[in-house]
């Protein structure tokens, strides 16, 4: 009897206990992650470095810019005060949005009170603030404009506003008009359309020679690309419609162009880009000549890819490199000129693999810089006075960022931190001191100075050891990575999240995370924010999570990445589907209740996965999807797929829109109804064709919510809503 009480006791203190211990462990909830930032990691925002020595810059609290001593990590002076901003006759200072230094750092360009144009872009009011006569003042007459930038000795200012270009004098304020044929919908001056600011990140169509002599600047006629129009719901009686140039996959594009501005002789002078219009022109940058500007043009296909050298003074190129590929060319965006104009250094995967080749300014190949089974995934920095090229790699793993240092002749490659993880680094000018960061999947972000002349820790400016404990308190369970094989012997690689109590006897159901996107990546060594939160409650809710690459994914070997090529769609949903199978053979994972849940390429997954993959997942969430590529953008669409015209097996088998007869579990799709990237026409051409089929499903639409869906409360709506339907459906 004693021995049975004794049991007895025991077994209720052992209950008690745990009891106890779930009582402790804080509970996470949607406004912890939404409204509150209680998993939102501090960080370092807009670090400069100094030219003139080795001092950095830093906007803090949206209030003051700070100047730091690098050699220390403390603050020397406020440079700038916000609430100082004052124009002439006025007590409430300027609505600060950005700034930018001028080349010796004397004054300041800044913009304010931005309106968002795309999803990037944004139209602001432009001010220089003068650090010596401690004066604001305003500039192109007080308008707004799409860009503006300073020249080298920021004298004048060269700007867009209307679609035309300006250049003001600064000591004048006289403002001379480069061009006059600006016209929305039309003609663009100075900036790019809508489809190459989203697809080749063009958001600045304006740049000074180094000499300041002249001008480079776009000329986009979109005048024959179609438009496409957006209701806007404001509470009127008939919506106001939004209508734009979107040119779609196998349509007409933007004829562009590239001229250079004599600014002294007032002239325009037109850079020869060859007679071919159906073509891209993504990117230019000026050589250390001043006289010479670098053109990147690429054909329509995507598949060659020249530097043009443009002589500035009269318009004529030569073609000073070319790489062509069975596939497509990724856009480099990795080219830098050395300070001597002898040559310049640029990323290629041409040989399998993204590594760094050397030549020289009329493209003769010096040397492959770097090489092996991994890629160089950025060049950071070049140090021209010592021949050191500073790079991020995957050598060690595809799932970490390491930093690198390397000699121009490839020898003396070193890795500077051990740690695994993912690396990134800002130097000094002197190129004796950077701020490291560092992050691991179960790391928040961290960031400290260091002396690199003896490899010393001069300052932890940021440890983020307050959310350290936080994720302690709420039980966070650590990411752990996996790789399994499919049964075509891929390799995948793959993360999981369990429950913090996880207990490998019971059964668990599986949520499936996805984007899977040529050339992405969700599984990265790397501290994630909002989603991982997200993922954290699910865990204390009983979920398993789980993300896996499949073929097509990027930062492994350029043959696993363009797997996919003109088929997008096919071997990613076998991939997840395997992944789905593997996860139903673990012994501790329901194998009947297996959801997805991705957006974008991830929402297009996702309804594949519940169609094509309809045995194995029972519920999904496919948010803002394109569900035909027919529907999508042509840079990015005939990168990977060729035109519909050229390719219309590769786009009809892989749409979800032809795959729903096949849909069996419970599936959500969400859309933002003035989504200007992936239009709601996808979303609606998808549930029209389920319903054509009587297949049920649930569907919400977020009004004037972009492709972003956010804005007041709309993201705390939107994962309460998939919150919920996990619950109930999975």
């Amino acid at each position: 009897m004693k021995k049975k009480i004794i049991l007895i006791a025991t077994l209720c203190w052992i209950t008690s206990t745990i009891l106890i211990a779930q009582t402790n462990s804080k509970q996470i909830t949607l406004e912890d992650i939404w409204t509150k930032g209680t998993f939102t990691p501090k960080t370092l925002t807009d670090v400069i470095p100094s030219a003139k020595g080795d001092f950095y810059y830093m906007f803090e609290d949206g209030v003051n810019i700070n100047k730091y001593d690098f050699k220390t990590g403390k603050m020397l002076e406020t440079v700038l005060r916000v609430p100082e901003l004052l124009l002439e006759g006025s007590n409430k200072p300027i609505e600060l949005d950005d700034f930018s230094f001028s080349k010796d750092e004397n004054k300041l360009l800044i913009s304010a009170y931005k309106q968002a144009v795309y999803r990037y872009s944004k139209l602001s009011k432009y001010y220089v603030w003068d650090f010596k006569t401690k004066k604001l003042t305003l500039l192109a007459n007080g308008e707004k404009c799409r860009e503006a930038i300073l020249s080298p000795d920021a004298s004048k200012l060269a700007y867009s506003k209307e679609n035309n270009m300006f250049v003001e004098d600064l000591n004048t304020h006289v403002s001379t008009q480069i061009t006059t044929d600006g016209k929305l919908n039309n003609i663009i001056n100075g900036f790019g359309d809508w489809v190459y600011e989203e697809e080749f990140d063009l958001l600045h169509g304006i740049s000074w020679s180094p000499d300041g002599k002249y001008i480079a600047y776009y000329r986009f006629d979109e005048s024959k690309v179609k438009e496409f129009s957006i209701a806007k719901y404001d509470s009127t009686s008939y919506p106001e419609e939004y209508t734009y140039k979107y040119p779609k996959a196998g349509e007409e594009n933007s004829i562009v162009d590239v001229f250079v501005y004599d600014v002294a002789a007032n002239k325009k002078i037109k850079v020869d880009v060859g007679n071919i219009t159906d073509q891209y022109i993504p990117k230019m940058m000026w050589t250390a000549q001043p006289n010479f500007l670098c053109v990147y043009r690429m054909n329509r296909l995507q598949n060659k890819l020249e530097l043009l050298l443009a002589n500035a003074s009269n318009g004529s190129t030569k073609i000073i490199y070319t790489e062509e590929n069975n596939c497509y060319v990724d856009l480099n965006e990795y080219l830098q000129f050395t300070a001597d104009a002898k040559g310049f250094f640029i990323c290629s995967e041409k040989e399998g693999y993204n590594h760094i080749y050397h030549y020289n300014i009329n493209g003769k190949l010096i040397r492959k810089v770097t090489s092996g089974n991994w890629n160089v995934t950025e060049i950071s920095s070049i140090d021209e006075r010592s021949g050191k090229i500073y790079f991020i790699s995957t050598e060690i793993s595809p799932l970490n960022r390491d930093i690198y240092s390397v000699q121009y002749d490839g020898t003396k490659k070193s890795r500077l931190f051990n740690n695994n993880g993912q690396h990134g680094v800002t130097f000094s000018s002197s190129y004796n001191y950077c701020i490291h960061t560092f992050s691991n999947a179960n790391t928040p972000k961290q960031f400290e100075l260091l002396n690199l002349s003896n490899n010393k820790l001069v300052k932890s400016l940021e440890d983020n050891n307050k959310l350290v404990a936080t994720i302690k308190d709420y039980h966070f369970s650590n990411k752990e990575f996996f790789v399994f094989s499919t049964e075509k012997n891929f390799e995948l690689n793959g993360y999981m999240i369990k429950p913090h109590d996880f207990d490998s006897t019971k059964k668990y159901p599986v949520l499936m995370y996805v984007y899977g996107g040529p050339g992405s990546q969700t599984v990265l060594n790397r501290w994630e924010t909002s989603d991982f939160a997200w993922f954290q409650m699910l865990a204390q809710k009983g979920y398993i999570v789980v993300s896996v690459d499949n073929r097509g994914t990027g930062y492994r070997s350029e043959e696993f990445k363009k797997s996919t090529y003109q088929q997008l769609g096919k071997f990613e949903t076998i991939d997840q589907i395997e992944a789905a199978k593997y996860l139903g053979q673990l012994s501790y994972i329901d194998k009947n209740r297996i959801g997805m849940f991705g957006w974008s390429y991830g929402g297009y997954m996702t309804a594949l996965c519940m169609t094509k993959g309809a045995d194995y997942f029972k519920a999904g969430i496919a948010v803002a999807p394109v569900s035909n590529w027919r529907y999508y953008d042509d840079i990015y669409t005939e990168r990977f797929m060729r035109t519909p015209q050229e390719n219309p097996k590769g786009y009809d088998e892989n749409s979800p829109v032809s795959q729903v007869s096949k849909l069996k579990g419970e599936f959500l799709l969400i859309h933002g109804s003035a989504d200007d990237n992936v239009h709601l026409q996808n979303s609606m051409e998808l549930a029209k064709a389920l319903i054509l089929v009587n297949k049920q499903f649930d569907m919400f639409i977020y009004p004037n919510r972009n492709h972003n869906i956010r804005g007041g409360l709309t993201r705390i709506n939107l994962y309460k809503k998939m919150t919920n339907f996990i619950l109930n459906k999975l």
